[in-house]
């Protein structure tokens, strides 16, 4: 009965903060726009509405570790996907980056309005206008110095085991001339695993890894670029857990 209530409160408070947050992120677009092309302040208004939510629901307890030199340098974000909850852990980190995401997430009241108004990218899956239209987005906000996030497993693991990257962020990156720039998550699947919308009780923690540069790589590099980054990745999650004292089976390769 306790988790139960603690689940209804979780999505009663987490609501309340979208709604709440919304005219705030409002009011920060329409006062930044005007020097602000790449909505930056707004983007970061609208992580601190889901950091909030997650310090209110009594549930999580989140921890983000690094920090960046220079947080206006571009970089293609990658991280492995084990929730739901990702977003909000990743969003703990201080500094924005737009992310690309399913389209029906645009389509939710509230969180879709303050992801347009924070420059989010939409990505209808399987539509290769979509995909294209969201490519020279992604462009559009790396030339306004302001780093993209992109899952490339491409959707959630059912698994402790990640799922294969997918080549588009490292083709981005490439092309673009932009480095990688890994996170690791492990924890966050406790929080709110696939197949299911409950939140529970979790401990998780997204570390920051070095940047990975791709200056003078060609399209040819790309499948040692992904597999550099995916081993990385993989390791550093698997030391997080350990931390955490999260027990995964072994490894099983890429």
């Amino acid at each position: 009965m306790g988790r139960t209530l603690l689940n209804w409160w979780a999505w009663v408070e987490t609501v309340l903060v979208v709604i709440l947050g919304t005219p705030v992120v409002a009011l920060v677009w329409v006062l930044t726009a005007p020097f602000d092309p790449g909505r930056y302040a707004a983007g970061r208004a609208f992580r601190l509405v889901g950091v909030t939510a997650m310090r209110l629901n009594g549930l999580w307890r989140f921890r983000a570790r690094g920090t960046l030199p220079d947080p206006r340098r571009p970089y293609i974000v990658v991280a492995n996907h084990e929730s739901w909850a990702d977003p909000f852990l990743i969003s703990c980190f201080p500094w924005e980056m737009k992310w690309l995401s399913k389209d029906t997430f645009f389509k939710v009241p509230c969180l879709g309005w303050m992801m347009r108004m924070a420059g989010d990218i939409k990505l209808v899956r399987g539509e290769r206008e979509s995909t294209l239209a969201a490519l020279e987005q992604c462009r559009d906000r790396l030339r306004k110095r302001v780093s993209v996030m992109i899952f490339p497993e491409g959707t959630r693991s059912r698994s402790w085991e990640m799922l294969p990257f997918k080549d588009g962020a490292f083709r981005l990156a490439i092309e673009a001339g932009v480095p990688i720039l890994p996170i690791a998550v492990a924890g966050a699947r406790e929080a709110m695993a696939k197949g299911t919308f409950q939140f529970r009780p979790a401990r998780a923690l997204a570390q920051l890894l070095e940047p990975v540069e791709t200056a003078g790589l060609t399209l040819a590099d790309l499948p040692v670029l992904k597999a550099q980054v995916r081993d990385r990745i993989e390791a550093a999650r698997r030391a997080l857990a350990a931390e955490l004292g999260i027990a995964m089976p072994s490894a099983t390769g890429a």
